[in-house]
């Protein structure tokens, strides 16, 4: 796990092409990848907001009880997990169009891969400051689009031209989920449960 990650972060092409490269019986077991990895964030932000908190100007700072936290957390990481398996899915059944030969694992495989810089800088809520962890969110998310479009064409085996539009449609399904969990989000704190402050 730690090979990829580490490799994804600093030789991507490389590492993308290893990957590529994997049989299918092999590359369902990088699954636990994105279940272990979407943890970092979620007990970053845990510790952040119920241990450390956030100031607004120089008010004192507000923290959420480790209860509230935890319920908050929990549906953080699994829809974390849930929005990486879906992109994955539409990752796969995409390909065909594409020309691409796949499975429904090298769909969520690279969709999870994909991920790495976001949860990666998710461990930024271990410190919850508002001005770098938008910082850190936005270069994670240009970096992880810049590893879908450097890996779909090497690992769905498409030429470059069909890996660029393959790509551009990925990141359109992935802003769809993006706003569907935000909305979801909303809907969430209003009627399940809302943050509870202390």
């Amino acid at each position: 796990m730690l090979t990829h990650m580490f490799g994804l972060m600093l030789q991507p092409r490389k590492q993308w092409e290893l990957i590529g490269s994997l049989p299918e019986n092999k590359l369902r077991r990088q699954i636990p990848y994105v279940v272990i990895l979407a943890l970092f964030p979620a007990v970053a932000w845990y510790f952040g907001t119920t241990q450390v908190g956030w100031s607004i100007g120089t008010g004192n700072p507000v923290k959420i009880t480790g209860q509230s936290a935890l319920e908050l957390v929990a549906v953080f990481y699994f829809t974390m997990v849930l929005a990486v398996v879906s992109i994955g899915y539409f990752i796969h059944w995409m390909a065909r169009t594409y020309g691409a030969e796949t499975h429904p694992m090298k769909g969520i495989v690279v969709a999870g891969f994909t991920a790495t810089p976001i949860f990666l800088a998710g461990i930024a809520g271990i410190y919850p400051v508002l001005w770098l962890d938008i910082l850190l969110a936005t270069v994670a998310v240009a970096y992880a689009v810049y590893l879908l479009y450097l890996g779909i064409p090497i690992v769905m085996g498409v030429s470059e031209e069909r890996g660029f539009l393959f790509a551009s449609a990925i990141i359109t399904v992935s802003l769809v989920i993006a706003v569907m969990i935000m909305v979801g989000t909303v809907l969430f704190w209003s009627y399940v449960s809302a943050p509870v402050f202390h």
